[in-house]
């Protein structure tokens, strides 16, 4: 049985939108081993549909030859959405319907690690219908004072943190996994 494991980089104040423009003067070796090491890991990767036609507008129109790219284009990949009729990207299957039964049944067909990047509105739906196994955070040290949120308007999840790790950049790597009632 696969488990569905998401991943944010994060800001000490929540924040997840548009990593891109905060994260990187805290990039170091320490969380490219993490972050490598959670793509080696992956039989597939899921996927919300904002992010979707994000991944899937970028990756296949940038450098085919770079590693990161490759792997993305290469592996399987399911979008969960009611609305996105026809996934074109390469090994992109729908999600559709009722979408809790079609992740259960992916994670009982799967063997190996779901992972995800992302999408933080269905990690929230994951977490609440408990179908999430496992949350990363690489919380980097500051506040961005704007953007989504991992959690906005969601009720009460208990989690238990499972593993932590300072980089020395004063990232920290923190995993969880939802707490048991």
């Amino acid at each position: 049985m696969a488990k569905i494991i998401a991943n944010f980089f994060i800001s000490v104040d929540g924040v997840v939108e548009s990593p891109d423009q905060w994260h990187f003067p805290y990039w170091n070796d320490e969380m490219g081993a993490v972050v490598e090491a959670g793509m080696r890991s992956a039989a597939a990767m899921l996927m919300g549909r904002k992010l979707y036609d994000e991944w899937s507008a970028y990756w296949t129109t940038t450098d085919a030859d770079q590693d990161i790219a490759r792997s993305f284009n290469e592996i399987r990949k399911y979008v969960v959405s009611n609305t996105l009729e026809k996934a074109d990207w390469t090994n992109t299957t729908v999600i559709s319907g009722d979408v809790a039964a079609g992740v259960r049944e992916l994670k009982e067909r799967i063997d190996g690690d779901i992972q995800m990047s992302g999408s933080a509105t269905t990690v929230r739906w994951l977490l609440a219908d408990g179908l999430l196994d496992e949350l990363n955070l690489l919380v980097h040290p500051i506040a961005v004072g704007h953007g989504q949120r991992l959690f906005e308007d969601t009720p009460t999840h208990p989690l238990k943190l499972v593993r932590s790790e300072t980089f020395r950049t004063g990232v920290l790597n923190l995993t969880y996994v939802p707490a048991t009632a």
